[in-house]
């Protein structure tokens, strides 16, 4: 099918202005408002966060910075709209040029593979309604857990661009047999005992400390799979393309996730040619831009960050523990 005309484009971004609230991006060129209403008067928010140069860049630079790579990790905070609308307009942006080769996505599984090929094959031969309820129907989508609201246009703007997509996360039945096999990862791309102890650390956290230890090597084996897979679903892109990845901001670290399986599935790849940007929500009393990199190695977690106001304010390991 024809890519998707700067019409288009501009018109959805219209409607998304008319839709949301009166509060703007600060970048120019998108004509859009936050959806997220919490800590709206962050002086972060809208800005975009440069590792690489230590200083904030504006949107054009940061277009043309990416335009230039191999990969392009778009991560996100799941339930945020405002990093899927931004997702969505950087998507939009390269399919326009013409620029990406594929794009995968975390929130589906491999065994949901057949049905993007299908619905691949049937968009090229405009056999198929690609309006965003069609779609649902045929990818059988569980909203649980992924709103098809926030990722139901990005799965529609890559189809209606001619862009194969790709189910880059495990399945369960996979995902049992990795937490249950200690070997099963043997010949898989090892890390340096800091960054395992920084794994282990990650996974009690995000588990509010409620996880007993002994389980630490089952889970951060599970969430090297992932990310194992995930690099495997992106295509090694054709010359001045951008292999594309949608997924959760812990997944597309530089320093602890996807990058490094992409190099080491291709020792030609350099870091530079991988862009991670984390849409990033801002935290209360969080100021300086770099605290936000959680750095603890000498290689920065994001490339990028781009950051927006937050959704939630719940404390979820205080409910966990009352």
């Amino acid at each position: 099918m024809a890519l998707i005309k700067k019409a288009s484009l501009l018109s959805f971004i219209f409607l998304i202005s008319c839709l949301l609230s009166s509060m703007t991006f600060a970048q120019p060129g998108i004509d859009s408002a936050f959806q997220s209403t919490l800590l709206t008067d962050h002086h972060l928010i809208g800005k975009i966060w440069s590792s690489r140069s230590q200083s904030f860049i504006d949107l054009e630079e940061f277009l043309s910075y990416s335009g230039n790579a191999s990969y392009l990790l778009l991560g996100e905070k799941h339930d945020n709209p405002d990093h899927h609308t931004l997702q969505l307009y950087i998507l939009n942006y390269f399919l326009e040029r013409e620029k990406i080769s594929n794009v995968s996505l975390e929130m589906m599984k491999s065994e949901d593979q057949a049905r993007l090929n299908f619905l691949q094959r049937s968009s090229s031969q405009n056999s198929i309604n690609t309006n965003l309820a069609s779609l649902n129907v045929e990818l059988d989508w569980e909203d649980e857990g992924w709103s098809w609201e926030f990722y139901g246009p990005l799965i529609q703007a890559a189809l209606q661009g001619g862009v194969p997509l790709s189910a880059g996360n495990l399945t369960t039945e996979t995902m049992q047999q990795v937490y249950g096999n200690p070997n099963i990862l043997d010949g898989a791309l090892q890390f340096e005992n800091h960054i395992v102890d920084k794994l282990n650390q990650d996974i009690d956290e995000s588990h509010c400390g409620l996880l007993p230890e002994s389980q630490f090597p089952s889970m951060v084996r599970v969430q090297r799979a992932r990310d194992i897979s995930l690099a495997s679903s992106l295509h090694f892109p054709s010359a001045e393309k951008l292999s594309v990845l949608i997924a959760g901001n812990y997944h597309i670290r530089q320093d602890l996730g996807v990058p490094n399986y992409l190099m080491g599935q291709n020792p030609q790849l350099e870091r530079q040619q991988i862009v991670a940007i984390s849409f990033m929500e801002v935290s209360e009393g969080s100021n300086d831009p770099s605290e936000y990199l959680q750095q603890f190695s000498d290689v920065a977690a994001f490339d990028f960050i781009w950051f927006t106001p937050a959704v939630s304010n719940e404390d979820y390991c205080a409910s966990l523990l009352q």
